[in-house]
């Protein structure tokens, strides 16, 4: 079947689904495989749920004669080439962001400012992937003005596979750092497969909204239409410029435009690293016409839940809540920012860095020796790439030994920062502190 013939089919039944347990009335299913399961064998299941049609690429699991199966090479690559279809035909206006680290707080930065004065479609939670992104694609209607699209890497070539899907008017690079070492084999694997999405828009006519502290990102804009955002007020080159206030512990910070008068805001957010992902949104909301005070508004309302940045209160301590994920960027950033915040005493519950591959040594090592040098009274290290560390700080080989301590001896009366991968499961513990 022609991607022209399917996209037919989709105008009629305009929701996709990839998993045969959520099978809206009327929708279409798409047999995806994984590492342990494949999407045909639930083909049959998905249309008996309520979809209209299945996506197979499986001749077995077609039966002849019922034309509700969909035989196609590849279920994925028809997903994407849907979405990239569908992309065509709306022509909306798309911003691309990815970026080692803020890249899911900036896309919800940007996208609670443009909703000031847009209909946005946005990426929910961090369906960033090969799967998400086309998904996302496929949510968008002739009513959004505005799509802003996260794209996600772990592996070299990730970030031009999505872009080639997405094909983004414009980006941004919230910035790049060391994460997924393991899978991009370097540092500068990491710029590369970032940099592809400035390749992009470097070949298809597109702008960059550029974070112009960044050497990194600099180096690589050559021959781009920029939109800069940073630090220094006196540089007129700047649409937005802006500078932290105080982070005691929630980040205020002021921002002007092309120089001009400053406005103050008080945000939700913890972490005086987060003050480039205010000024990124500014940016981009000012580029398209949100007026400065509604600017700030947004950025003064919003209130973070995706266990990035948030600040716990409980009966017995004050928790800055950060265990979505952590690399050595992210995980030196926050300790700086606490280190800094003017409070006591201080504790810090820290989780493994995952996919550092052969560095994940020395980068654990350099973790723990800013801790030696800096003044945090009590530090719980947990997982087994800590555990290797020359320290004497308290370890723990999994979260399980950490819930086991709490139970026999609570910490009470900290400020507790933390912070792990995702893997080491420290979500678990601020319910128990």
């Amino acid at each position: 079947m022609e991607i022209s013939e399917l996209y037919n089919i989709f105008r009629k039944h305009p929701v996709v689904t990839t998993d045969s347990r959520d099978c809206p009335e009327g929708s279409i299913f798409f047999a995806l495989k994984g590492a342990s399961f494949n999407g045909n064998a639930f083909a049959a299941k998905a249309l008996e749920q309520g979809c209209a049609f299945a996506v197979v690429d499986e001749k077995e699991y077609a039966p002849e004669g019922d034309s509700r199966f969909i035989l196609t090479d590849n279920c994925l690559h028809t997903l994407q080439m849907l979405a990239n279809y569908h992309r065509r035909q709306l022509g909306t206006k798309i911003i691309g962001i990815t970026g080692t680290n803020g890249k899911t707080t900036t896309k919800e930065l940007v996208s609670t400012v443009l909703q000031k004065k847009y209909n946005v479609l946005y990426t929910q939670g961090n369906f960033n992937n090969d799967i998400g992104v086309p998904k996302t694609l496929l949510r968008l209607k002739p009513e959004h003005q505005i799509a802003v699209i996260e794209m996600g890497a772990s592996h070299p070539g990730d970030i031009k596979t999505l872009v080639d899907i997405v094909e983004p008017d414009c980006g941004i690079i919230t910035n790049v750092g060391k994460a997924h070492l393991q899978g991009f084999g370097s540092f500068e694997g990491v710029i590369k497969t970032k940099g592809e999405l400035y390749d992009f828009l470097r070949n298809n006519g597109g702008f960059v909204f550029m974070h112009n502290d960044n050497k990194y990102l600099k180096n690589i804009s050559a021959g781009l239409e920029l939109v800069k955002y940073g630090s220094d007020h006196d540089d007129k080159s700047l649409l937005v410029s802006g500078e932290v206030i105080e982070c005691a512990p929630f980040l205020k910070f002021r921002w002007s435009v092309k120089g001009g008068d400053w406005h103050e805001v008080q945000t939700h957010l913890i972490g005086s690293y987060n003050v480039y992902n205010m000024l990124a949104a500014a940016c981009i909301g000012t580029y398209f016409g949100v007026a400065e005070s509604e600017v700030s508004d947004a950025l003064r309302d919003y209130v973070p839940t995706n266990n990035r940045s948030q600040l716990e209160t409980t009966a017995s301590n004050k928790l800055i809540v950060d265990t979505y994920n952590a690399n050595p960027t992210s995980m030196k950033a926050a300790l700086e920012n606490f280190r800094d915040m003017a409070v006591s005493p201080k504790m810090a519950i820290l989780g493994d860095m995952r996919e550092l591959g052969s560095v994940s040594g020395e980068e654990h090592q350099k973790v723990v020796d800013f801790l030696k040098e800096n003044n945090i009274d009590n530090v719980w290290l947990v997982g087994e790439e800590f555990g290797k560390t020359d320290c004497n700080f308290r370890k723990f080989p999994d979260v399980d030994a950490v819930k086991a301590e709490i139970a026999v001896h609570k910490p009470e009366g900290y400020y507790i920062l933390i912070k792990g991968s995702n893997g080491i499961k420290l979500f678990q513990l601020p319910e128990l502190l």
